[in-house]
This record gives structure tokens, C-alpha cells and sequence, in this order.
């Protein structure tokens, strides 16, 4: 399958998002690249990071930390490149704590994302289909992401949701 110039994949938390995603980028040719967003604040964090990044490692990717800048690690890509954009969902953390207009960035990365020469997988958590949160950041994030993953889905070829590891095409084909 040759994946078009946007892939965005959604799911729960643990749901296998990420390794399907992983699987899409992989099965294609040219320099892998992985743009990470996360950060870590604690400890367990820092040892899941420090996992990912051997793991990349060893597979040979190319690595972008981007947990802000999102935009520019998108237009660092180059022709014959494949990206996987590991996850919108802590970048979009990380501007809302920072206090930055998520909305100002994220129509920067959708600009971004529609002229990249290369391929892009975007991760994303499904965050609307639990409960009502109790206070207004955790409410405040959750309507931004949801927001953010209509852009998301509004712009990409292929969207695939995945529950319990087993995809499913909402948009698009997979061919």
C-alpha cells in the first residue's frame, strides 16, 4: 500500500494506535522518520521515551523532537521520506500548558502537512467518548482535541480508527 500525503489514526488510549501506525510507516519505502512530541515530567515517562527512542534506533529512524513545533519538524521532511507524527495529542498538551494558541498552531501544522514532500502519519487519542471531565482544563482539552481531530480528519486521505488493535477505515481506502 502506498499511503497518500496524509494518514490520520485515532483510537483510545492503549488501543494499538500507534502500532498500526508504526506498521503503516514501515511497510513503506524510503527513510523512516519519527516526530516525537511527548516530554517527560516524570519518571516514568522519561524510561517510555527513552524505550521508544532505542527502538527507533535499532530500526533505523530518523528522529524529530518536536514537543512544540510541530510545523517545522513537518517541514524538515524531505522527498523519499515517510513520517509517523507521534502524537498530536501530547503536542496539543503541551501547548495548552504552555498557554499558546493551539489554533494559531494547529492551522500552521495543517499548512504544513498539505505542502510536506513526503508522507505523514498522524496519531491521535479519541477523548470524547468518555465521561464528562470534572474541571475546565481536563474539559478545555478535550474539546480542543476533539477539535483538533475534525481538522485532522477534514484534511487526511486515510483516517483509521483502531479499537482492541484492529483498524477500521473511516475515510479513504486501504489498499
Amino acid at each position: 500500500m502506498t499511503l497518500p500525503r496524509l494518514t490520520l489514526v485515532i483510537g483510545g488510549a492503549a488501543s494499538g494506535k500507534s502500532a498500526q501506525a508504526e506498521a503503516l510507516v514501515r511497510d513503506q519505502s524510503g527513510t523512516r522518520v519519527y516526530i516525537a512530541t511527548a516530554q517527560a515530567f516524570d519518571d516514568e515517562m522519561k524510561a517510555k521515551i527513552a524505550r521508544h527512542r532505542e527502538m527507533r534506533a535499532e530500526h533505523g529512524w530518523r528522529t524529530i523532537e518536536a514537543p512544540f513545533d510541530a510545523c517545522a519538524a513537518v517541514s524538515e521532511l524531505r522527498a523519499g521520506e515517510v513520517a509517523l507524527f507521534d502524537c498530536a495529542t501530547f503536542w496539543l498538551s503541551n501547548l495548552i500548558l504552555a498557554e499558546r494558541d493551539w489554533r494559531a498552531e494547529a492551522d500552521r501544522l495543517l499548512a504544513a502537512l498539505a505542502s510536506a514532500p513526503a508522507p505523514v502519519v498522524v496519531v491521535t487519542n479519541e477523548t470524547g467518548q468518555g465521561i464528562v471531565p470534572e474541571n475546565a482544563l481536563a474539559r478545555a482539552f478535550r474539546q480542543a482535541q476533539g477539535e483538533l481531530n475534525q481538522l485532522l480528519s477534514a484534511q487526511a486521505d486515510l483516517v483509521i480508527a483502531v479499537m482492541a488493535g484492529l483498524p477500521l477505515v473511516l475515510k479513504g481506502t486501504r489498499s
